[in-house]
C-alpha cells in the first residue's frame, strides 16, 4: 500500500465497524483512513514521510459529531454577559447593573426562564437597573428575548406588529411592548440596531470556538442554520477548520419557488472541512415561550398554534425539496408538531426513508415512537437541554407542560428501542458544546427525564458517530474507522464504553484528528 500520512498506534481502538470491531493501529492518507490493523501492520504502513503517534493505550474511537450545534450563528447569539448562571431576579439584576457595556448597549444570552420566579416577562423588571442604556437580552432558548425601552425605541417599535412566521411582540393591554419578543421574526427587530462584532472579530473568535470544540473530542457538528458561508469560506481557505462543518439553511413561512429554489441550489456549497447540506425548518417554538405546538394548550393556554401559520404550505416545501433530493431537518417540540412532520413525510411516500430527520423531541406520545422507524425518519436530541428542568416539577418547562405530557420528556431510549436512528447534540450556544457532557448525560438524563432510562454507553457513543453519520446520509464515509472512511478520530484516556459518566465527563482529550489533520493534542505521554 502507499505510505501513510499519519499512523496511529499503542491505541484500543473501538471502530464500530461490524468486520472488525477492535484494533490497535490506524493509518492515514490524504485525508482518509486507508488501514486498520495491529503494531506488527504498521511497520507496512510507514514511509519517509510518515509520522507515527504512540498513544499509549489510549482509547481510540470514531470522531465525536455534534449533530445540532450553531457555531457560527451563536457567534452572535452569545455575544455579551453571559447571564446562564442566573437563577432569580435579584440575581439578574445584580448582572446588569455589573455587566460591561459594548457601545452603550448591555447585551447577554443564555438567561434561563426560571430566572423570571413565574412572573410574566417585562422590562420594568430591570428598568431602573438600565436607566437609559439600551439592552438585549437573550433568553437560553435563543426564541425569544427581553429588551427594555431604550431598545425598543432604538429599533422603533413602538406597537404589535405582523409576521409571515408565528412570533409577536408582546404588548400590555394598552398596546405597549412589555419588552419580551418571541421568536426570530420579532427579536430581528431589534437585532438589527444591537452592535455587531466586526469581521476580524468574528473570524478569531470562530477559530477560537471551533478549537475549544475540537479540545472536546469533537471532529464534527450539523450546523442547523445557513451559517456565514462567506466568513466560513474565507477562514476555510486560510487554516484547517478544527472540526467539519456541515449547514443545513432555514426555510422559513413564505418561502416562495425562488426561495426553494435558491435552497436548492445551494446544496453541495462549500470547501475544506464545511458544506451546504440540508435545510432546516421550524416547526414550533420552546415550551417555556409558549411557542412549542402541543395537542393540547399548556397551563397558560397557550401552545396550540404552529410555527408555520399554514402547516400544510410547510409539507408543500418539504415535498418540492424532497423531489429535489435534499434532506431536512425539523425543529419540533411539541407533540403536535412532531405528528405533523411524521404526517408529511408519510405523505411522501416510500421514498422518503432516511433523508428527514426531526430536532429536540422534547415531549411525544407512544403511539409515535414506532413511525420513526417505519417511516425512516431519524431523530435528533439534545440531552443537555434535561439539564433546564427539576425533577420535582417546579420549572417552567415542567409546570407549562403538566404531569403527564412532562413525563413523556427527551425519550432517548425509549426511541432506540422504537428502532429509531437517534443522532445527539448539544444545540450550542443552547448548552455547551462539551460532547463528553452530551455523551454522560445521554447515559443519565437529568431534571424532568431523570425518571427515564438513558442510552446505554454504546448507544450514547453511536448518537455521536454511527448515528450521526447516518443521519446526515454519511454513513459510508464516517462514523466508523474502516479502510475508506474519513479520518476523523477522537482519542480518550478512558473507555467512553465502561467508563462512569463523571470520569468521561472529566477525561482530557488525548488526540482529535479531523480529515487527517491533527488539531488537537492534550496533555500526556503522547507528546
Amino acid at each position: 500500500m502507499t505510505a501513510a500520512d499519519l499512523i496511529l498506534t499503542g491505541a484500543r481502538v473501538r471502530t464500530l465497524d461490524p468486520a472488525r470491531p477492535t484494533a490497535t493501529a490506524v493509518a492515514l492518507r490524504d485525508g482518509t483512513i486507508s488501514a486498520v490493523g495491529t503494531a506488527d501492520d504498521a511497520r507496512d504502513w510507514r514511509g519517509p514521510g510518515t509520522e507515527v503517534v504512540d498513544l499509549h493505550g489510549a482509547h481510540l474511537v470514531p470522531g465525536l459529531t455534534d449533530a445540532h450545534s450553531h457555531p457560527v450563528w451563536g457567534l452572535d447569539m452569545a455575544t455579551g454577559t453571559d447571564l446562564s448562571g442566573v437563577t432569580d431576579l435579584a440575581g439578574l439584576r445584580a448582572a446588569l447593573a455589573r455587566a460591561e457595556r459594548v457601545d452603550g448597549w448591555v447585551v447577554g444570552y443564555g438567561l434561563d426562564h426560571n430566572a423570571f420566579e413565574g412572573r410574566p416577562i417585562h422590562h420594568e423588571l430591570v428598568a431602573d437597573v438600565l436607566a437609559d442604556t439600551p439592552a438585549f437580552l437573550r433568553l437560553y432558548d435563543g426564541h425569544s428575548a427581553l429588551v427594555n425601552g431604550a431598545a425598543l425605541a432604538a429599533a422603533g417599535v413602538t406597537g404589535p406588529r405582523a409576521f409571515d412566521q408565528r412570533a409577536q411582540v408582546v404588548c400590555d393591554a394598552s398596546g405597549r411592548p412589555t419588552g419580551h419578543l418571541v421568536e426570530h421574526a420579532a427579536m430581528d427587530l431589534v437585532t438589527s440596531v444591537v452592535p455587531r462584532p466586526s469581521h476580524a472579530e468574528r473570524r478569531a473568535r470562530l477559530l477560537e470556538l471551533l478549537s475549544g470544540m475540537a479540545a472536546t473530542g469533537l471532529t464534527g457538528a450539523h450546523v442547523m442554520d445557513g451559517g456565514d458561508p462567506d466568513l466560513v469560506g474565507a477562514v476555510a481557505r486560510e487554516t484547517v477548520l478544527p472540526v467539519r462543518l456541515r449547514f443545513a439553511p432555514w426555510c422559513m413561512p413564505g418561502a416562495d419557488a425562488d426561495a426553494l429554489r435558491e435552497l436548492i441550489e445551494a446544496q453541495g456549497r462549500g470547501g475544506r472541512h464545511w458544506v451546504v447540506g440540508g435545510v432546516k425548518f421550524f416547526m414550533d417554538g420552546t415550551v417555556e415561550g409558549g411557542t412549542a405546538w402541543l395537542e393540547h394548550p399548556d397551563c397558560h393556554g397557550q401552545g396550540t398554534d404552529a410555527f408555520w401559520p399554514d402547516p400544510h404550505a410547510y409539507a408543500e416545501a418539504v415535498r418540492t425539496l424532497h423531489a429535489a433530493g435534499v434532506r431536512t431537518a425539523t425543529h419540533a417540540i411539541g407533540d403536535a408538531a412532531v405528528r405533523h412532520v411524521l404526517d408529511t413525510v408519510a405523505a411522501l411516500g416510500p421514498g422518503g426513508r432516511g433523508m428527514h430527520r426531526i430536532e429536540h423531541i422534547e415531549t411525544a406520545p407512544d403511539e409515535l415512537l414506532p413511525r420513526f422507524t417505519e417511516l425512516g425518519v431519524a431523530a435528533s436530541l439534545q440531552p443537555p437541554h434535561t439539564g433546564y428542568t427539576r425533577d420535582d416539577g417546579t420549572d417552567e418547562w415542567s409546570r407549562r407542560l403538566g404531569g403527564d405530557r412532562a413525563a413523556r420528556a427527551w425519550r432517548l431510549r425509549d426511541l432506540r428501542e422504537a428502532g429509531a436512528t437517534v443522532a445527539l447534540g448539544s444545540d450550542w450556544p443552547i448548552a455547551h458544546y462539551d460532547v463528553r457532557a452530551v455523551l454522560a448525560t445521554a447515559r443519565r438524563p437529568r431534571g424532568a427525564a431523570a425518571h427515564r432510562p438513558g442510552l446505554t454507553p454504546v448507544q450514547a457513543l453511536e448518537g455521536c458517530t454511527s448515528h450521526a453519520a447516518a443521519v446526515a446520509g454519511e454513513a459510508a464515509v464516517a462514523g466508523r474507522i474502516a479502510p475508506g472512511f474519513r479520518a476523523d478520530l477522537t482519542a480518550l484516556p478512558v473507555d467512553p464504553v465502561h467508563a462512569p459518566g463523571d470520569e468521561l465527563t472529566d477525561a482530557p482529550v488525548v488526540l482529535t484528528v479531523t480529515g487527517g489533520h491533527v488539531v488537537h493534542r492534550g496533555p500526556g505521554p503522547v507528546w
